[in-house]
């Protein structure tokens, strides 16, 4: 293990990276130096791309709240 503590981000939190990402992306940087000044992974990225790409904050809020109350539904 590395002995970083793996940190969670909400919804809001990684749409607002992901437009600060394209920003310095469609600025020059390099995705690799974008990856690293926002301290994820190209996994993380990636898969945050693919789920919240596109979407504002208060969608992404959203989204979150309706996926934890189908878990709840469900254990019930």
């Amino acid at each position: 293990m590395s002995g970083k503590r793996r940190k969670r981000h909400t919804p809001e939190q990684i749409v607002r990276k992901l437009r600060d990402a394209d920003a310095m992306l469609n600025g020059g940087k390099e995705l690799a130096a974008v990856l690293q000044s926002l301290e994820v992974t190209e996994a993380t990225y990636h898969r945050w791309r693919a789920q919240y790409g596109g979407m504002k904050a208060e969608e992404a809020k959203r989204l979150k709240e309706l996926e934890d109350e189908n878990r709840r539904l469900k254990q019930i």
